[in-house]
């Protein structure tokens, strides 16, 4: 029809499935599995209903602007806090890759970059991963319309040391480089120091993974006062209102209760270093991850096999049939009682 000629087509992103059952494993999207901060449901029984009839107050003006300041050593002007990451992440993309040259990724990574880059017509090139999933600096000392990449790396769980950061950061001084931090709190290293040095830099953090709020949806991104300006003026061009009122409230308990985050934080780390060694007794290989999850292959099942064969007893990993990465298996780190059940199960699948 010739209506469609003008509508704009892009592949949208694909998330894993979001099953509902009683007895459901659910490891295939690297949500927390224990509750968020005590204090978050306590905040949750005094919310103001009447304040749901108001529009919520600009992010940066709200007690969460506050405590994340604060938790971080930053002025509330180098703030940007949105719905999620990916919001943060796709303004991003509007605001800071408009220069006609191909922005950097790796090719195997969040692949939500190629669908942004996709949807705001934006050239893009991905730079190879090494033999061992690592980002190679070098690759990213050629001229571009700016970098992105997440640290730890999704799906693999690669750690890019800090040096090798900076690296990047360093050749790339004339555009804006964007790390991706959804992962840094599981064993990492932010980045974040490297504010003081670069005006260029924007990291990128996330309350769905170490703080158990991925039904919250807050995201926020850190960097020179400049660069959270532009950012915030297309956000009001786009939306002004963009966090709901509840989400700014609990998000306030969720920042402010650091021993509970560090607890479960550890937990999750404590958690993953015995899956390694059942997965590795159960044959399989997989990158040393700093997220909390671990990308794994065996040794002799395909892993496609081993997804449908684990979804037939009800527990979700996530597989991508996709180059380089079609015999690897993502699992999310869950409890002990239900990363057990795992071991169980691929014991019988792989055995």
């Amino acid at each position: 029809m010739k209506w469609e000629e003008n509508i704009r087509k892009v592949v949208p992103y694909t998330p894993g499935e979001q099953p509902h059952g009683q007895h459901i494993i659910k490891l295939n999207t690297n949500e927390n599995p224990y509750p968020p901060a005590p204090g978050v449901a306590d905040r949750v029984v005094s919310l103001d209903l009447d304040q749901m009839r108001l529009y919520p107050a600009f992010p940066e003006q709200t007690p969460l602007a506050e405590a994340l300041a604060r938790r971080y050593q930053i002025g509330r002007e180098q703030l940007f806090i949105g719905v999620g990451s990916d919001d943060v992440l796709s303004l991003a993309f509007m605001t800071f890759f408009q220069s006609g040259k191909p922005v950097f990724f790796p090719d195997i990574t969040y692949s939500f970059y190629e669908v942004w880059a996709d949807l705001y017509k934006i050239p893009y090139e991905k730079k190879s991963l090494d033999e061992n999933f690592c980002i190679r600096p070098e690759d990213y000392r050629q001229p571009n319309g700016g970098v992105i990449f997440p640290n730890p790396n999704a799906p693999t769980g690669v750690l890019l040391d800090l040096q090798k950061v900076e690296e990047i950061i360093e050749a790339n001084q004339d555009v804006v480089v964007i790390v991706d931090e959804a992962y840094i709190d599981f064993g990492g290293v932010s980045c974040l120091p490297l504010l003081q040095k670069y005006d260029n830099l924007l990291v990128v953090q996330t309350f769905s993974k170490s703080r158990s709020l991925a039904g919250m949806r807050i995201g926020y991104a850190m960097g020179s006062a400049k660069l959270i300006g532009y950012l915030n003026d297309v956000k009001y061009a786009v939306n002004s209102y963009t966090l709901n009122y509840a989400a700014l409230q609990l998000g306030v308990e969720a920042v402010r209760d650091e021993v509970y985050f560090k607890e479960q934080c550890d937990r999750i780390v404590r958690t993953r270093k015995h899956a390694e060694e059942e997965l590795q007794r159960l044959g399989f290989i997989y990158p040393k991850s700093y997220g909390n999850f671990i990308f794994a292959s065996h040794k002799k099942m395909p892993a496609q096999v081993i997804f449908e064969k684990l979804k037939e007893n009800d527990i979700y990993v996530r597989y991508w049939k996709k180059k380089r990465i079609d015999n690897y298996v993502r699992i999310t780190i869950g409890t002990d009682e239900q990363m057990e059940a795992l071991y169980c199960a691929l014991a019988k699948i792989c055995g």
